[in-house]
């Protein structure tokens, strides 16, 4: 794409050829009025009215004539050469452009232009010479209303509007604001819908339509009048998702969040990545008094492009200002717990853990802390404690990702960057409800189905994606390696295999082809459910329509044979040729937000950071010199192996940092053993999780917003986590609290003052940071592997070569999941995640709005199972399999189908993991949480 020089202004602008004069201005920092336009929308367009709206009772029907919205006129300029005054939104820049955007006729045009939509408007906060007090700090609202004249408007100097009436130069009311009588909507969870305050310039609804892809929020009509509005009363009605996206661009106060309704404009905010999913979407985080008070995505540069989800919107605040945030340390004394001082506490631990020898000895870190922390952590156990004993939740959702990818390619890691799936021309999505999980990258998705991409989901369940989908593979639970070889079959029968790619790029074509002859389609359909002829359309879309790009989640990766799964789909990547390109390979979707770089950063058993093993002599003693501590030599105990051997009083002490096991682990009932088992348990957290109610002692950790530090998200970008506000009471960053730890108990180089030194040491130890910085990451984040300080990161892996040399095709078997339905148990139990609710539910099930939508546990189970059993929609039943019962009540849905029940886990009251299977893959030792065996019957309860 060419470049263009313009001149606005008397400025130099130099953009991309296809770019807007608007957006060349603000690119250069030049300020255009425009109140439809707005960064993070497409081009202004016609938007067309609902079909057919109910409001109540009245029913208003499409009237086209009256949709007449041309945008607002408002970012007019003038271009040497060009007659007239062109809108700014419209017109693409062209070499030698000149442009002027504030004379005299220009501005007297804005204003004519903008008279009709302030005559809309309540408008007398235009020209009020005390909006300072409508700020909530300074007087009341009552007091703000009765000097102003003004009751409605709660944006309080958050209005587009007022800024471009100052710009312009409205110095006078225009024909006087009649109220229109509309009633403000307070149904919705995060925030109020003012239709009175509306200029009806659909930035909400393009926002909702062309960017979400979604039809919450549209133009109805009432009254003959065609005004923004949702399909039903309620936005949740509507399939509103609470994005926030239209929030986000509303120019007035018609959309006004409740958590900051009357707290003005921001004093600063702060860019940080979200703490949630692993997208790693940037946030702008709002502050005032040093308190949050909102987040808005942030845009161009950023992975979410200036979107978020309903967690990252409006799910941050309430959870890092809770009133049950942990404040304090706390020591059990006489069976209850006792407040400390952080002296006493940490003094405590460092004694208690010296006690025990180093086999005696566990830690489990975590994907919710940074890099910097989980590096810390891993060095204070090796280093210190003497043990390879510390593993993280990674081993219970992508254990088998990083087996199986590194067996293939040789890195464990998602092979290209999220914004290249929208340019994909066939995506194969299996195992991820991505819309729910990822709604971010679900969007995209979505998109990329809208511009004509072939869209594959496989997936047992009829989620979201289906319905953009060209075809669906309804495989049965636990049969993806059939459905997958299956798939190899036909590409190889059909010869629609990338011939060069595999001689050219891979080895072990030949054993891997031979392996095909067991996967006879007759036998593939038998095993997987999935008709021969969907198979054989699947293959050849995948094979065909290139670039074809694979996304999958925890639907393939949690099984006993997840490492299988992961090596299948990296097997017809191969095959294909569909790897090392732009907008193919094979991406992982990974779980928390910094699941990635906790494994990054050696919190596993058997290896240090960057995926260097333990039990290499001379990368061993390249840590033992760097640290100055003797190292051990053998893998250490995974996650579930520590919690057996604590059951076994094989391990006596375990220090817990920021999860829950109690309520994520399978077999939940008998890891409460595990840890009641313990002689000592010290739990660090920011709540009192199920898991932290059962320790000998409690250190309460900060949130993502009062801290520095980094984490990697799932396409391999290490970005910025920055202090927004000082921790809550006297809670603490987990880095320095691990530090302490170190410290106390006599271990050398943990005396670092702030997180940028630990990355420091994180670069000179591991070849794939090493060149990455704090410094480095101020202008964005960076994809490893980046070697070296002048690398800019590496968007795409294996371009010329694979990771280990060349790619290992390897040979595959079926092998059924280790439990399924019988006479006794005859339900086959899938375990499912909310797009409302994060992991245990820790964090989300402390925000109302969230709990508002969705506020238990349910078994969701098809029409046909619910007859055949008796039980109707919203009933209470128990499910029971071969570890234990549960009751919750049920949800009646065709998405599932007969012989499968599906419940989530983010719910106490309904424990669902006291159900899950621990089998484990024996290659990445993940358990089988996607396949178990249960019974249902009503609950007696």
């Amino acid at each position: 794409m060419g470049r263009i020089n313009v001149t606005i202004d008397g400025t130099k602008v130099t953009a991309d050829k296809g770019t807007t004069v608007l957006q060349a201005a603000r690119s250069a920092g030049i300020y255009i009025p425009a109140l439809c336009s707005h960064p993070h929308l497409p081009s202004s367009r016609q938007v067309e009215p609902f079909e057919v709206v109910y409001r109540g009772k009245e029913e208003y029907k499409n009237d086209k004539s009256a949709n007449e919205f041309e945008g607002c006129q408002l970012c007019l300029v003038q271009i040497d050469g060009m007659e007239g005054l062109p809108t700014a939104c419209t017109t693409e820049i062209a070499e030698g452009m000149v442009v002027h955007t504030n004379t005299p006729e220009i501005q007297q045009k804005r204003r004519e232009n903008l008279k009709p939509i302030i005559s809309e408007h309540p408008n007398v906060c235009l020209v009020c010479d005390r909006k300072e007090d409508c700020d909530p700090f300074r007087g009341s609202i009552r007091k703000a209303a009765v000097i102003t004249g003004c009751e409605f408007c709660p944006s309080n100097l958050r209005c587009e509007l007022q800024e471009v009436a100052a710009y312009i130069g409205i110095d006078e009311s225009t024909p006087p604001y009649e109220y229109e009588g509309l009633p403000a909507v307070k149904s919705d969870p995060f925030f109020e819908r003012n239709y009175n305050l509306c200029i009806a310039c659909t930035r909400c609804v393009r926002a909702c339509q062309d960017v979400r892809g979604n039809s919450a929020i549209g133009l109805v009509f009432q009254d003959g009048k065609a005004i923004v509005g949702s399909k039903a009363v309620t936005l949740e009605e509507s399939g509103c998702q609470f994005c926030g996206a239209c929030v986000d661009v509303c120019p007035t106060g018609a959309l006004t969040e409740w958590v900051n309704k009357w707290e003005g404009v921001a004093e600063r905010q702060v860019v940080s990545t979200c703490p949630y999913c692993v997208v790693g979407c940037q946030l702008e985080l709002q502050i005032k008094k040093d308190r949050l008070i909102g987040a808005v995505p942030k845009g161009d540069g950023t992975p979410n492009k200036g979107q978020a989800c309903v967690k990252g919107k409006f799910g941050i605040v309430e959870y890092v200002h809770h009133p049950e945030r942990l404040k304090v340390p706390l020591i059990r004394k006489n069976g209850s717990f006792q407040e400390a001082s952080w002296d006493e506490a940490l003094e405590l631990v460092a004694e208690r853990l010296g006690s025990f020898s180093s086999s005696e000895i566990a830690v489990i870190s975590s994907a919710k802390c940074t890099n910097e922390e989980n590096y810390v952590a891993q060095k204070l156990t090796r280093a210190v404690l003497g043990t390879n004993n510390i593993d993280h939740c990674a081993r219970l959702c992508h254990a088998s990702t990083v087996a199986g990818l590194a067996a293939t390619f040789g890195a464990g890691a998602m092979t290209n960057s999220m914004d290249e799936i929208v340019h994909a021309k066939c995506i194969l999505a299996i195992g991820t409800n991505t819309t729910k999980a990822h709604p971010v990258i679900g969007m995209w998705v979505e998109k990329a189905a809208r511009n004509g991409a072939k869209l594959i989901v496989a997936n047992p369940r009829e989620i979201e994606l289906v319905s953009h989908a060209n075809l669906w593979l309804q495989q049965n639970p636990g049969s993806d390696v059939e459905l997958l070889m299956g798939m190899m079959r036909v590409i190889v029968d059909e010869d629609l295999l990338d011939r060069a790619f595999v001689e050219e790029r891979c080895e072990n074509f030949d054993a891997f082809r031979d392996s095909l002859k067991e996967f006879d389609l007759r036998k593939v359909t038998e095993i997987t459910g999935v008709p021969k002829g969907k198979i054989v359309e699947a293959a050849r879309i995948y094979a065909t329509d290139k670039p074809s790009t694979i996304l999958y989640a925890m639907g393939i990766t949690q099984h006993t044979h997840g490492t299988d799964n992961v090596i299948a789909v990296a097997n017809l990547a191969m095959l294909t040729g569909n790897v090392g390109k732009p907008s193919t390979g094979v991406n992982p979707l990974r779980g928390q937000n910094n699941v990635q770089g906790a494994c990054d950063l050696g919190a596993l058993p058997n290896v240090f950071t960057g995926y260097q093993v333990v039990v290499n002599k001379d990368i061993r003693k390249k840590f033992e010199t760097a640290w100055g501590s003797y190292l051990p030599s053998e893998a250490g105990l995974t996650l579930l192996e520590m919690l057996e051997a604590a059951r076994k009083k094989e391990i006596r002490a375990l220090y817990l940092i920021g999860e829950n096991p109690v309520l994520s682990d399978p077999d939940a009932s008998h890891v409460q053993e595990s840890l009641e088992a313990l002689d000592l348990f010290v739990a660090q957290d920011i709540f009192m999780s199920e898991t932290a109610q059962l320790a000998d002692v409690i250190l309460p950790g900060a949130t993502f917003a009062e801290k520095e530090g980094t984490f990697t998200n799932t396409d391999r970008r290490v970005q910025r986590v920055r202090k927004a506000i000082e921790p809550i009471g006297n809670s603490k960053p987990d880095w320095w609290i691990i530090c302490q730890i170190g410290q106390r108990m006599g271990g050398k180089g943990f005396d670092f003052e702030d997180p940028s030194q630990i990355m420091k040491e994180i670069a000179e130890l591991t070849p794939s940071y090493g060149g990455i910085s704090f410094e480095r990451l101020e202008d964005g984040g960076i994809q490893w592997p980046c070697p070296t300080k002048d690398h800019p990161g590496t968007p795409i892996l294996h371009t010329e070569k694979f990771s280990r040399g060349k790619g290992q095709f390897i040979p595959l078997t079926y092998k059924p999941p280790a439990e399924l339905p019988d006479d006794e148990y005859p339900l086959l139990l899938t375990t499912e995640r909310s797009r409302y609710h994060f992991h245990t539910g820790t964090m989300t099930r402390k925000v109302k709005g969230l709990t508002a939508l969705d506020g238990e546990g349910m078994v969701e189970m098809s029409p046909k199972d619910a007859s055949l059993l008796g039980i109707g929609d919203g009933e209470m039943v128990r499910v029971t399999s071969r570890r234990g019962a549960v009751t919750a009540k049920t949800k009646i849905t065709e998405v599932t189908p007969a012989g499968v029940v599906s419940m989530n886990f983010h719910f106490a009251e309904s424990p669902t993991n006291q159900l899950t299977n621990p089998a484990l893959d024996p290659v990445a030792k993940i358990p089988e949480f996607k396949v178990c065996a249960v019974r249902i019957e009503k609950s007696q309860e």
